[in-house]
């Protein structure tokens, strides 16, 4: 049983990191840009996040769930001007400035993965996504079982962490391919993508729950 718990959260894992938000695309470009360690951390910041999230929902810590379903509009907006700032940050980026910092690499990637998950913690609708998940899959069916919630978050964990590392080294492979003048055309739409994306986080809500 705790065999079959662990293997759904791994399959959860892979499947919720696929790399098609901001922060996924964010990933990616620090891979091209700084390479695979700092890809990878800044991947396992997400994953640290989506951890944090799924032990929340998994515990049925009700007082913190119902807090975030009641203040979902205000984070969703506030997470989307986060998301606009990243944007514009990586739109305005230097190429040559970022090759420069790279012979500081070890305070680079310490910044890398808390970056990222900080950014990660300020949209605590992942939380909800969880709980939504796991009462859609019926996981638990006792949600005082606290150690099959464990379980399968440990999954979960193993399964974020594995994609992350996969990612980050396939895009490496790529990385020697992209000249000076590929990176900055790369920033800029990168940058593009991810203000678009926070735009469409803070003005959905006002057109899809009325």
């Amino acid at each position: 049983m705790e065999l079959n718990l662990l293997i759904r959260g791994l399959i959860i894992g892979l499947v919720i990191s696929i790399p098609i938000g901001p922060l996924g695309i964010l990933c990616i470009q620090r891979t091209i840009n700084k390479g695979r360690t700092s890809g990878f951390l800044s991947g396992m910041g997400i994953a640290t996040a989506d951890t944090i999230f799924a032990l929340i929902a998994g515990l049925g810590i009700s007082f913190i769930i119902n807090f975030l379903k009641e203040q979902q509009l205000n984070f969703q907006v506030l997470g989307g001007i986060v998301i606009i700032s990243l944007g514009i940050k990586i739109f305005f980026a230097n190429p040559i400035k970022q090759f420069r910092m790279r012979r500081k690499q070890k305070g680079n990637l310490f910044e890398d993965f808390f970056s990222v998950l900080l950014l990660a913690l300020s949209n605590p609708i992942t939380a909800l996504v969880f709980l939504s998940l796991f009462a859609g899959l019926n996981l638990f069916g006792d949600t005082e079982n606290h150690y099959n919630a464990i379980t399968v978050i440990g999954g979960i964990f193993i399964g974020t962490t594995f994609s992350w590392f996969i990612l980050s080294t396939v895009i490496n492979m790529f990385r020697s391919r992209f000249r000076l003048r590929r990176l900055f055309w790369l920033n800029r739409i990168t940058g593009g993508v991810i203000f678009f994306i926070g735009l469409m986080t803070i003005f959905s809500p006002f057109f899809f729950y009325h």
